[in-house]
């Protein structure tokens, strides 16, 4: 009986080890993948910041505040931490510390390291400590549906008769309203929070081709938006060095960025010298207008007042800043074009961009143009005026009917983006 009471005890010590161990080894690997996923974000969202040291150094105190050393020792160190290049296809790492587009992190408990994970029962079959690892990839990516199509905070509303391309997306943190016959060719989106809460009218998908293949349920932080404040004081400050490091740089069409500072309330395009940036005050309180009619190119104009473009005005290579915040901040009366119309080459795309709203009633052309507004997008396209289009909206985006929304891969090279971030393995 003592024999046979030995034998049991042995197993129930064995099963015991397993299950004991085991989870404290399980315990382990997850708060150390816990800190590799941590750091891996905080390096990879600090790398375009700063340099690859610093951004390592933050992702270090990152991981010492979740796996401090005093109590667990050398988890990892700078040297596991490493930026480079990550190929989806074949899921490789390839280091390279000049890159911002991917970072490797690496945490451990090992014997080397000195703080190798104890074991309680399976010391008794001669186990004392265990060696484990966590290793966590993060990647940067451009949303699409940020880079061409339609994304608003608010709903976003359009009418009746418009084509939507391969490609083209359209996002609502809200919600999506459509009328009836839209067409929405294979590899279109339309997404939103709550696919239920898609407005349609009676005849629903039988009216709107294609419409039932895009849809996707999703979410979007559109924080591209708080961009625009920073880009601001950048632009206006070209020599402080107390501007946030996450800014956007001037265009490459500008070879002098000190600020040319002008008041009136109208100018016109031969007023201006190509690569010049322009701080226009408003005089009268009356608003700016910009006669545009001769294309206005390679500027960027920054301006406190409402900014209102001549019927006909056309603008390429070029940036114009309203940081009024009315709704109507940035308008035209009919036949504005954004951007070149080129077919889609590479170059002469343009943006609007402003702290209040936006309001187009006829016949805007966008060719690989980008609208942003912290307000409400409302405009009116030529039928055949949009390739290449951007338009994001802290609140919500109003288009009427008749568009055919065309997707331009090139040409929108100036176009301002903002990195996102997530985990690839």
């Amino acid at each position: 009986m003592t024999i046979l009471g030995l034998f049991f005890f042995m197993c129930v010590a064995i099963a015991g080890a397993f299950a004991l161990d085991v989870a404290s080894l399980y315990a382990a690997r997850t708060h150390l993948q816990t800190a590799a996923d941590q750091g891996a974000h905080a390096a990879l969202y600090n790398r375009p910041l700063m340099d690859a040291d610093d951004a390592k150094q933050t992702a270090m105190d990152i991981v010492l505040a979740t796996l401090p050393s005093t109590k667990f020792g050398a988890a990892t160190t700078t040297q596991n931490i490493e930026f480079g290049r990550f190929n989806i296809a074949d899921r490789t790492f390839v280091v390279d510390e000049s890159a911002t587009e991917a970072v490797r992190v690496v945490t451990s408990f090992s014997d080397e390291r000195g703080n190798a994970v104890k074991s309680f029962l399976f010391k008794l079959i001669g186990f004392d400590e265990f060696d484990v690892s966590a290793k966590s990839i993060f990647i940067a990516y451009y949303p699409g549906c940020l880079r061409e199509g339609f994304v608003a905070d608010g709903i976003v509303d359009v009418q009746s008769n418009n084509a939507y391309g391969n490609g083209f997306c359209i996002h609502s943190n809200t919600y999506v309203s459509l009328d009836s016959n839209n067409t929405f060719e294979a590899g279109t989106v339309v997404s939103m929070p709550d696919l239920d809460s898609l407005d349609l009218p009676k005849s629903g998908f039988k009216t709107n081709d294609g419409l039932k293949s895009a849809l996707r349920q999703s979410t979007m932080n559109i924080r591209i938006l708080s961009r625009i404040d920073s880009m601001i004081y950048r632009y206006e400050n070209p020599l402080a060095t107390d501007y946030p490091g996450d800014t956007e740089e001037l265009p490459d069409y500008i070879t002098d960025p000190t600020v040319q500072e002008m008041r009136t309330r109208s100018v016109e395009t031969a007023e201006l010298e190509r690569g010049r940036v322009y701080s226009i005050a408003c005089t009268g309180g009356s608003g700016l207008t910009i006669d545009a009619s001769e294309t206005l190119r390679e500027v960027v104009i920054i301006s406190p007042c409402e900014i209102k473009f001549t019927g006909g005005s056309s603008i390429e290579d070029a940036r114009i800043i309203s940081k009024n915040t009315s709704s109507d901040s940035i308008n035209a009366p009919a036949g504005l074009r954004v951007g070149r119309n080129d077919n889609c080459d590479p170059g002469g795309g343009a943006q609007l961009i402003t702290n209040g709203g936006m309001r187009f009633p006829a016949d805007l052309q966008l060719y690989g143009a980008q609208l942003m507004a912290k307000g409400d997008i409302s405009f009116a396209a030529n039928a055949s005026g949009v390739q290449g289009a951007s338009l994001i909206a802290g609140g919500e985006i109003s288009g009427t009917s008749n568009m055919n929304m065309g997707l331009c891969l090139d040409g929108m090279e100036d176009n301002i983006e903002i990195p996102y971030f997530r985990l690839a393995g």
